[in-house]
């Protein structure tokens, strides 16, 4: 025998998942930064030229706290709509561009790797794209949620883009070890 959830049990299904999937999304998020030592406080990345777009450093904490809510939110409503055709593929992507958004950090912070990680951004831009349409089948507010995300990545890749253009022999560049950090 089939029951059919309330909406009140639909609802409470989705705050579940969202208490779970969201800290999770933003604290891995946030730890792939500070491992590796993302942010204007790198010597390596405080060398380096940085491109007329390069925005404020306090908007990279900001924004990305901001995505990674949405994305935990929208995972949550893909996880809560038990039955729905393609769910475990969707999650299973989801995934799969999380860890890719993880490696980014690491591979351009840590292993000053700016041209590889321009790679891992592109296939990350692909990756959102297929979780986008993976999750707008199921549930169209849950791939909405990734937009901005998205937009967001492509502005990334263009920025890593100027990175290795402005400095192409940045993986030789050293830090001076000495950093100047102002705060207002």
């Amino acid at each position: 025998m089939r029951y059919l959830a309330s909406r009140a049990q639909l609802r409470a299904s989705l705050l579940r998942w969202s208490l779970f999937t969201v800290p999770l999304v933003l604290g891995l998020g946030l730890l792939s930064g500070f491992a590796a030592g993302s942010g204007p406080a790198n010597a390596w990345f405080a060398a380096l030229e940085k491109p007329a777009i390069y925005p404020p450093p306090a908007a990279f904490g900001i924004v990305w706290s901001v995505l990674y809510v949405l994305m935990g939110v929208a995972l949550a409503m893909v996880i809560a709509a038990w039955g729905a055709r393609l769910r475990g593929l969707a999650i299973v992507l989801f995934v799969l561009q999380l860890a890719l958004n993880l490696a980014w950090s690491p591979v351009f912070f840590a292993l000053h790797q700016p041209r590889l990680a321009l790679g891992v951004i592109v296939a990350m831009i692909v990756a959102v794209l297929v979780t986008f349409v993976a999750f707008t089948r199921i549930r169209p507010l849950a791939g909405l949620l990734l937009l901005p995300y998205l937009a967001w990545i492509c502005f990334a890749a263009v920025l890593n883009w100027q990175f290795v253009e402005l400095n192409p022999d940045a993986e030789q560049v050293r830090g001076s070890g000495a950093a100047v950090r102002v705060e207002l």
